[in-house]
């Protein structure tokens, strides 16, 4: 019996989406997987996918996949370790239903995810942020809807699934509190406040948008929702054309996650509390936000100076003499 195909149906169909209620980039993220991992499997064993059963997809071919992924397609080892989870997500569902393959099964569920060092966080100073936005040519309704997307995305701090999934409902700009509402993570319902700025802003470009079909606030051609890879492409033509005008900003890669953790390293800058900014990002915990402390070398430095001796000048140490600076280059 090849019990994969029907055991997938149900777990995209019923499991997935009826009882869990996953989010649609949480479904997308993990159908996506398995199609791709489906499609390797099927080149390696000459099967075709509707016909492979869970004792094809042993611990072997699993591990030859990861690294398919990374030394083929080059992904990168958070990727890597996204694709391992959705595998051992429908696995994990297959177990109590298809015990004869618990040994199988088992032994993927033993492949751990590969470590990867934690580099600090992007973001982008005021004048870097305000250069791009400047960029962005608004001739075209193309502009004017990045524009505004980017303005309301640096401001507000949103995911990238949370700004194309917005809808003209979602926005309240006409109350004295402007604010926005998204479900995030975790299908967390919330509310952000938006500036007086961004909301004349939005205001200006819905004058426009409201004469196009759909009801995404920043849709594609069609008036459709556009898609993740479709938005940081937008973000990249901006970025091409602010590099040429501010050289810190040449060689970045900058997405709209770097635009949410910029929101969020301005926030740190003006003193807010680490925990009202996790309610702000959809943070589950202050853990997570902690990642903005450790970026900001201000905050460390702040710690340096309460912490010196009292005859000791605040600020970094700078050797007086020529040798000593030299000693110190070493």
């Amino acid at each position: 019996m090849n019990a994969l195909a029907p055991m997938l149906e149900e777990y995209f169909t019923s499991y997935l989406t009826g009882q869990r209620a996953a989010s649609p980039a949480t479904i997308h993220t993990y159908a996506s997987t398995w199609r791709i991992f489906l499609s390797f499997i099927t080149d390696r064993i000459g099967k075709p996918a509707y016909l492979l059963d869970i004792a094809d997809l042993d611990e072997n071919h699993v591990v030859e996949f990861l690294n398919h992924l990374e030394n083929d397609r080059h992904n990168s080892i958070a990727t890597r370790n996204l694709r391992l989870a959705g595998i051992k997500g429908v696995l994990a569902f297959a177990a109590p239903r298809n015990p004869e393959h618990l040994s199988t099964i088992a032994k993927i569920q033993a492949i751990p995810n590969k470590r990867k060092t934690i580099n600090g966080i992007g973001y982008l100073s005021n004048t870097e942020l305000q250069t791009l936005l400047d960029a962005i040519d608004t001739s075209s309704w193309t502009g004017r809807r990045d524009k505004a997307m980017f303005v309301l995305a640096a401001q507000t701090g949103l995911r990238i699934s949370e700004l194309t999934s917005l809808t003209l409902d979602d926005l309240h700009l006409h109350s004295h509190a402007a604010n926005v509402t998204c479900v995030g993570k975790g299908r967390k319902a919330r509310t952000t406040p938006i500036t007086q700025s961004t909301a004349a802003a939005i205001n200006t470009y819905l004058t426009e948008r409201r004469t196009r079909p759909g009801s995404t606030v920043f849709p594609g051609p069609g008036g459709n929702q556009l898609s993740p890879d479709a938005v940081n492409q937008r973000l990249a033509v901006h970025l091409e054309r602010a590099q040429k005008t501010c050289t810190s900003l040449a060689n970045r890669h900058v997405t709209v996650h770097t635009l949410r953790h910029t929101a969020a390293m301005r926030f740190l800058a003006a003193g807010i509390d680490s925990a009202v900014i996790a309610l702000w990002l959809g943070h589950e915990s202050t853990a997570t936000t902690s990642m903005y402390l450790h970026a900001d070398m201000q905050i460390k430095q702040n710690a340096l100076d309460r912490t010196r001796q009292p005859e000791t000048q605040p600020g970094k140490y700078h050797p007086s003499d020529t040798l000593l600076t030299w000693l110190e280059s070493l």
